[in-house]
């Protein structure tokens, strides 16, 4: 059977970072979802025990895709592990107060294919806990898989084979409908510009910039900040910054930050 002319970048690009997981068995076989849908980019942060990826029970729950725990990083913090993406869905079964906008493994899926450009990475938490709430704000998703509300829990390695899955057959169908208002493929006479995602890394520092700004002006009380940093995180995760905008308001805030005597960032 002859699939399909593809796309290939995403199988290439997509990122699966897994945070400080527990079981060497969950880490070979989330390798072994990768490569079933033709992803090979697997990341780990400071996973719980050393050795990770040349563990017995990581190789052997592999079975067959040890090329993709010999291809696999080991590093030390989520900043190592984002160096270079664009884009960032936290996976979760629990849903957060002030989460980032909510998508299911097939509305990503979507908007992943719809943006050839984006380096974008799946972050799955440890087994037990989770992912941290301070990591979910700074996501630009948070992605939320519809199982069974009675009993919702999901092995690692298979939340990673539903992930994998649907963005292998948004690929594949060229389902690509990006969920958002700048989306390629439309109408020809649409006015509008594109231009370079910005990095995580440069989101998070816009904001560092932006708070500090905005406490020098009166406006954030460091005493009492209840929760205006999370609520603009989660507004500018629906926008889905780009580097320019993020340089724009770095602009800004250096300039409040000067006309209350300080030198910027």
């Amino acid at each position: 059977m002859n699939l399909p002319e593809i796309n290939t970048n995403l199988f290439k690009q997509l990122r699966f970072i897994l945070v400080e997981t527990s079981r060497a068995g969950n880490i070979g076989a989330v390798a072994r979802a990768m490569k079933t849908m033709g992803y090979s980019d697997l990341v780990l942060v400071a996973p719980r025990f050393e050795n990770a990826l040349h563990d017995p029970e990581a190789v052997a729950f592999a079975s067959g895709a040890q090329d993709i725990l010999r291809g696999a990083r080991v590093v030390g913090s989520m900043a190592e592990a984002l160096e270079g993406i664009t884009y960032a869905a936290a996976v979760s079964a629990r849903l957060r107060e002030f989460s980032p906008p909510v998508l299911s493994p097939r509305q990503l899926a979507g908007q992943l294919v719809a943006q050839p450009d984006w380096r974008a990475a799946l972050i799955f938490g440890n087994e037990r806990f989770g992912l941290p709430n301070e990591l979910v704000e700074k996501c630009n998703v948070l992605i939320n898989i519809p199982a069974n509300p009675d009993y919702s829990s999901l092995n690692l390695s298979q939340a990673a084979q539903v992930l994998a899955y649907e963005c292998r057959m948004a690929v594949l169908d060229g389902a690509g409908v990006a969920l958002t208002p700048r989306q390629p493929g439309g109408d020809a006479n649409e006015v509008g510009f594109q231009g370079e995602a910005a990095s995580i890394e440069q989101i998070e520092g816009m904001f560092t910039h932006l708070e500090r700004a905005l406490v020098e002006i009166g406006f954030l009380d460091v005493g009492n900040p209840r929760k205006l940093m999370p609520r603009l995180k989660r507004l500018f995760a629906r926008a889905q910054l780009e580097k320019e905008e993020v340089n724009i308001l770095r602009g800004i805030a250096r300039h409040m930050r000067g006309r209350h005597g300080k030198d910027g960032a």
